[in-house]
């Protein structure tokens, strides 16, 4: 069983929902194991709601309304417990990212959020969203880099980075912020948690991902997959769709450039980008 963190349910939406679900649960005389049965899911994932490290999801707080006889009042408080800094369409995402034992992303055209520095997350934020204010636009920048904070912590996920070569000529904020984005992933590329490969043009042929995708994996969970486009994104947790993206990945791996290889790559156009 899952043991409830030491939060304040009057403060944080997220754990009044937890301890709700599990007042109702206890309530109605029911184990997580058995609450997990009656809605499809493992003892593990209701745990997980209980506790607040999983964020709610408003179909299986519909599920468990029913289960627990509990009207509407889990679907309520759910919307209150997804307020989040990022998109909505990345929120659960950037949840599983937490609880991942490895995340495995490629990236076709833009540098991954784990890896930007504060001016080229900026840049392309004001190049996606050119009529949003100053101020959301730094708000949207202060996120991402709260998000990076996991890779801080020696218990956190594993981070593989393959890089398109694209993301590597694509001049994004001009040409003193892309020399010193690529030099900070290849700092960051030096920790022990971190690998980053570069998937050269020449290898297009032989390994090709249309789309940015991230493969996470966990210690008690089925792999899921997080898909995103322009201004939308999507998880997937099907397990045939989800073997076909490891699948791919693990192509576009063995196509890439070894990590040595792709460290003196990004110095080398680092250094083209440098301005005298």
């Amino acid at each position: 069983m899952t043991e409830p963190r030491n939060t304040d349910p009057y403060t944080d939406p997220r754990a009044f929902y937890g301890s709700e679900l599990r007042r109702l649960r206890e309530a109605a005389r029911l184990s997580q194991e058995q609450v997990g049965e009656r809605v499809f899911c493992s003892a593990t994932y209701i745990g997980q709601f209980e506790n607040a490290t999983r964020r709610p999801q408003l179909e299986m707080s519909k599920q468990l309304d029913e289960v627990l006889g509990s009207g509407e009042h889990l679907q309520r408080l759910c919307r209150l417990a997804r307020t989040s800094k990022v998109a909505d369409y990345f929120a659960d995402a950037a949840e599983l990212e937490r609880l991942a034992k490895t995340i495995c992303e490629y990236a076709p055209v833009l540098v991954p959020g784990f890896l930007q520095t504060e001016a080229y997350a900026r840049a392309i934020t004001r190049t996606a969203t050119p009529f949003a204010s100053q101020e959301s636009v730094e708000e949207r920048v202060r996120a991402r880099m709260d998000r990076q904070g996991i890779l801080d912590d020696s218990t956190r996920p594993v981070l593989w980075e393959i890089l398109s070569e694209t993301v590597l000529r694509s001049p994004m904020g001009g040409s003193e912020t892309m020399h010193e984005q690529l030099l900070h992933i290849v700092e960051v590329a030096r920790r022990r948690r971190v690998v980053v490969q570069v998937l050269p043009f020449t290898s297009m042929s032989e390994a090709y991902i249309d789309s940015m995708i991230s493969v996470m994996s966990f210690g008690d969970a089925p792999s899921v997959v997080y898909t995103e486009g322009a201004g939308s994104g999507q998880l997937i947790d099907d397990p045939a769709l989800v073997e076909h993206c490891q699948r791919s990945y693990d192509l576009s791996r063995a196509a890439a450039l070894s990590p040595m290889a792709s460290l003196d790559l990004l110095e080398s156009v680092a250094e083209d980008y440098r301005v005298t």
